[in-house]
């Protein structure tokens, strides 16, 4: 289903945490837990955390529905925001091999003082959470793509994403900083991308149609910020869609992996 995470993805990431000899994870956006179940089936040692005790509440019910497998039944799963994280997170274990920030989740985090201070120190708390030597896997979409041209990708590197029919793209400037940027989704809830199937003569009855909404950040900019947060990093690789970042590509999304010296 389009729940399922992309077999790409899966293979990526659990090589990358395998490759940083990462064993106990942090989910700092486990959200309905669609990440960290894929790393418990893997075989991380998984803490996973949420703002959000309505999402939690889906990560809670799978942990239960498969509680006789050892791995599940170990899988820890709280409540906590990232503003206060160190402190949430006190009894939980820390630090941790690994944080990740993954599915776009950090987009959702205001800037509420209009100068970045939320951003910051968010950042500080993955870094403060994080043994050294650990690694923070964090990604956002490719809002400079957005931005600049007005489009998003249609393609998500996450999902299963043939059943996306449109995406409408809208940004909210304020003093002239993009401050938001609303994506109108139109997902097919048919089996899409049949032979010889005509996209644009869908019936609306046939179409899902959802909005998200994001406070964006560049590359350039976001890279400063991760940068500063973990005091000038000599390890931060950047991946343009699972692939190392080209300049001249244009990724549906950005992944960082930035190590704690």
């Amino acid at each position: 289903g389009s729940k399922e995470r992309t077999n790409v993805y899966r293979e990526w990431l659990s090589k990358r945490l395998r490759q940083h000899n990462c064993v106990r994870v942090l989910d700092v956006a486990c959200g309905t837990g669609i990440d960290s179940v894929m790393l418990v089936e893997e075989g991380f040692k998984v803490t996973s955390v949420d703002a959000s005790d309505k999402m939690l509440k889906y990560a809670l019910k799978e942990r239960w529905c498969r509680r006789k497998d050892d791995n599940f039944d170990d899988w820890v799963i709280e409540e906590a925001n990232w503003l206060n994280l160190v402190e949430d997170i006190e009894d939980l274990g820390a630090p941790f091999d690994a944080v990740i920030c993954l599915g776009n989740s950090f987009a959702h985090l205001p800037d509420f003082d209009g100068d970045l201070r939320t951003i910051k120190v968010a950042l500080k708390n993955f870094y403060n959470v994080l043994k050294p030597g650990g690694l923070l896997m964090i990604d956002h979409r490719n809002y400079d793509a957005i931005l600049d041209f007005g489009i998003a990708p249609k393609r998500n590197v996450y999902y299963k994403s043939d059943r996306i029919h449109d995406i409408k793209t809208s940004c909210l400037y304020v003093n002239g900083r993009p401050n938001m940027v609303t994506l109108d989704y139109s997902i097919d809830t048919r089996i899409a991308g049949e032979e010889g199937q005509d996209v644009s003569a869908f019936e609306e009855g046939d179409l899902c149609k959802f909005r998200l909404s994001y406070y964006p950040h560049r590359l350039a900019e976001f890279k400063q910020l991760l940068d500063e947060a973990f005091e000038n990093p000599t390890n931060h690789e950047i991946y343009g869609d699972f692939m190392p970042y080209n300049k001249d590509d244009t990724p549906a999304y950005y992944i960082h992996a930035i190590e704690k010296q």
